[in-house]
């Protein structure tokens, strides 16, 4: 029984270490300051912010029009970052102008994928696969945990049956082991649903702090969300436009059926998983915006790729939906797009 319950502690206390050393990992590079709004819009709510952002301000100042229901018009073609370029880029290319798909087509572009890889890079988010990884190690923590519970019950009876059986039962000697491996795990398992990390929510406190109070409108909504619109009816319908990308957007990659092959925006959301799983509150996960009613319930796998990406070591694009990939993701089985269908 001895040689047992050292076997039970040492392999115990291998995986706990071994859990906290991958948990850590993942949320510990320094980071560093934000260095534009669309950094601060993807950390806040994620490239659904970001597309957000720069349709609003578009749309305030005269350059798009968006009307009911969800139609988009280029006004002007005058741009100012490669945000906005990527929303004229898009908008040629559907020339149907409705909102939802450009948004989608906003999330996917290189230029707002682009900015997932440079904040990633910096450790300013966590890379998808790192946190599928450490919760793997949590499930299986868990699960060890509790096996360990029956085998440790045979253990005493078989105990008890031995004249020379120790006093302290074999049930009791494994409990503190337990109970250390389950609350290790949970605790991980917490932490590895944020999908931004400490230093990351560190810089978007300093930002919001420094740029809270801006006026213009891609301040606004990149900081806190079309819900802090003033236009009533811009709200509206970019809250539509992400209700309806919520149910393709939602869950794991899913292969579209043959009757749906022929629409290139249900191919495109079906090729997604995206980098948020969940729901999580605003501003640390990419929850749902409050003021949406919806918004993408976020997938659980996925590295963040998308349609037929091809991932190194190093970020790098992914077709038409460029891949957030950061310096050191290293892609699933399945590929994916780093996009949020929270419109935060």
């Amino acid at each position: 029984m001895d040689l047992l319950l050292v076997l039970f502690y040492a392999a115990g206390t291998a995986a706990v270490v071994r859990l906290v050393v991958l948990a850590r990992r993942g949320r510990g590079r320094p980071g560093g300051p934000l260095q534009d709004v669309y950094e601060a819009a993807f950390l806040g709510g994620g490239p659904g912010r970001v597309a957000d952002a720069a349709l609003a301000a578009m749309h305030v100042d005269g350059r798009l029009a968006i009307g009911g229901p969800g139609v988009v018009a280029v006004l002007r073609q005058v741009v100012h970052d490669p945000v906005e370029r990527a929303v004229l880029d898009t908008h040629a290319a559907a020339p149907h102008g409705a909102l939802h798909h450009l948004r989608l087509g906003v999330m996917t572009h290189p230029a707002v994928q682009e900015i997932g890889d440079g904040l990633a890079a910096r450790g300013l988010v966590v890379l998808p696969a790192r946190r599928r990884t450490v919760r793997r190690w949590c499930v299986g923590v868990a699960l060890a945990a509790f096996l360990m519970m029956p085998v440790a019950l045979v253990a005493t009876v078989v105990q008890f049956s031995s004249p020379t059986g120790s006093v302290v039962p074999f049930f009791v000697k494994v409990l503190p082991l337990f109970f250390v491996c389950f609350a290790t795990a949970v605790v991980c398992g917490t932490m590895s649903a944020r999908r931004v990390s400490p230093a990351g929510l560190a810089a978007l406190t300093a930002y919001r702090r420094e740029r809270g109070h801006g006026g213009s409108t891609v301040d606004t909504v990149a900081l806190h969300g079309i819900r802090a619109l003033s236009d009533r009816e811009l709200w509206e319908r970019l809250r539509n436009a992400a209700r309806l990308q919520g149910p393709a957007l939602s869950g794991r990659v899913r292969t579209p059926s043959p009757s749906s092959r022929h629409s290139s925006d249900t191919t495109a959301a079906a090729a997604v998983v995206v980098w948020c799983a969940g729901a999580a509150t605003d501003g640390d996960g990419w929850g749902p915006d409050s003021g949406s009613g919806s918004g993408a319930s976020c997938g659980s796998g996925g590295s963040s790729c998308s349609s037929s990406s091809s991932c190194g070591s190093s970020s790098s694009s992914c077709g038409s939906s460029s891949s957030s990939c950061g310096s050191s993701s290293s892609c699933g089985s399945s590929s994916s797009s780093s996009c949020g269908g929270s419109s935060g």
